[in-house]
């Protein structure tokens, strides 16, 4: 790791480094997190909870447990409430089809694995997800609505593809495109931070697949440098669509406390209705990280983030353009009635002076040379995902399906909740 100092005299001492790299080995064992499991951690922390911005947020009395995504879950579906999605069903697909490479990727319920398959011989992404831990966590209604998302991504080229998907009694698979550039996240980890040109590159990929996703009434939610993936020539992949919400009109508000700690609005922190102007806020923070090297408001004590992303001004260092600057100021906006794409959703982002360099008709047809090239050598070149994961053995209940004679209870009630998750595209697709 590559330490720089804001003057070549100065000097790191030993113990200042290994300080150095314990905040940022925190940092990034932090952003791994979910955000359910990250306030269950914070709830337990009895300095983080004497803050009145999180005791707000949490709502906590002992010995409650503290307020999470869902503040009504409601029970799993009983028989006559079981989700049907229509004709999308695909008998034939199994885990037995599939040879179950190396996890590439990690989350709460389950495993994204590189897969072969058997007879089509070609590589994908295979999202491995247990129904148990779903249900355990009332969170069948965002695994539903990613596969949703994922149907309705109509080969928009910064957004990962859904081939098909399949279930057993015990798992739900999303068969996906394999993206092995590496996340936005390893690569600024690696690097620190970007210089503006490519910052400015990856930010309008990025708000491309924002504006259609808007322009189908989803707003995602979840923008973060994990979830923006490079593909294998450098361009943008946004993936992860388990947070995103369907039918938010152009005025339409929502009111879920869902995101990851470092990124949300401060809408979302004061449980104030908010909207899709929430991803704008999301792209100003990705894009403030990009160029600084950390979120912006960004602090190790959470009570104290929280408390720059309400109240503190946003502080930006003389070393960027004055068209950053603004965009910026406009993007990072504490008030969304007057932050950028208020008004006109990605109309504004578009039209910004930050990107009057971006001919965004040669971006959308992948005309514009990505300022960054991964150099893989095929789909089996691992070298930009994480060791965390690649070195983790693969299990051997990924390509299996349970013995039907020997289902508990729990499997097969797992087994009813998500009726009408399979899909496959329509035959002539496959020509």
């Amino acid at each position: 790791m590559t330490v720089k100092t804001e003057a070549a005299r100065d000097t790191l001492t030993y113990s200042r480094m290994r300080g150095m790299v314990a905040i940022l080995i925190a940092f990034m064992k932090q952003r791994r997190m979910g955000l359910n499991d990250f306030i269950q951690k914070i709830a337990n922390n009895s300095y983080a909870c004497k803050h009145p911005e999180v005791q707000s947020i949490l709502k906590i009395s002992p010995p409650q447990e503290p307020e999470l995504m869902n503040a009504n879950p409601s029970p799993p579906p009983s028989p006559s409430q079981q989700i049907n999605l229509g004709p999308s069903s695909n008998p034939h697909a199994k885990p037995s089809d599939f040879h179950f490479l190396k996890v590439i990727g990690k989350g709460s319920f389950g495993k994204v694995l590189l897969a072969r398959h058997k007879a089509e011989e070609v590589f994908y992404a295979v999202k491995v997800l247990q129904k148990k831990a779903i249900l355990k966590k009332k969170e069948e209604k965002h695994i539903m609505s990613e596969r949703n998302v994922l149907l309705k991504n109509v080969k928009h080229p910064f957004l990962v593809g859904l081939h098909f998907s399949f279930q057993t009694a015990d798992k739900l698979y999303f068969v996906l495109d394999y993206i092995n550039g590496g996340e936005l996240f390893y690569h600024l980890q690696r690097e620190r931070c970007f210089l503006e040109p490519r910052a400015r590159f990856y930010a309008a990929e990025i708000a491309s697949a924002l504006g259609y996703l808007h322009s189908l009434n989803i707003v995602y939610r979840d923008l973060k440098p994990e979830n923006i993936l490079l593909d294998s020539q450098g361009h943008i992949v946004l993936t992860d669509f388990g947070l995103c919400k369907e039918n938010i009109e152009h005025n339409g508000t929502t009111s879920t406390f869902c995101g990851t700690p470092e990124y949300l609005a401060p809408e979302v922190l004061h449980k104030q209705p908010y909207d899709r102007t929430v991803d704008w806020w999301c792209l100003g923070a990705v894009l403030y990280e990009m160029l600084y090297g950390l979120p912006p408001f960004y602090s190790r004590n959470t009570a104290e983030m929280y408390d720059n992303i309400l109240n503190k001004p946003l502080q930006l260092k003389p070393n960027i353009t004055n068209s950053a600057r603004h965009v910026l100021e406009g993007l990072l906006q504490k008030d969304r009635t007057k932050r950028l794409g208020a008004k006109d959703d990605f109309m504004e982002i578009k039209n910004h002076v930050f990107f009057s360099l971006i001919n965004w008709e040669d971006l959308i047809n992948k005309k514009i040379t990505p300022p960054f090239n991964p150099n893989v050598s095929g789909p089996s070149d691992l070298r930009h995902f994480d060791p965390e994961f690649t070195e983790e053995p693969v299990p051997n209940s990924i390509g299996r399906s349970p013995d039907s004679l020997l289902l508990t209870a729990s499997v097969k009630e797992a087994a009813e909740a998500f009726l009408g998750f399979s899909y496959a595209p329509p035959t002539d697709s496959f020509l």
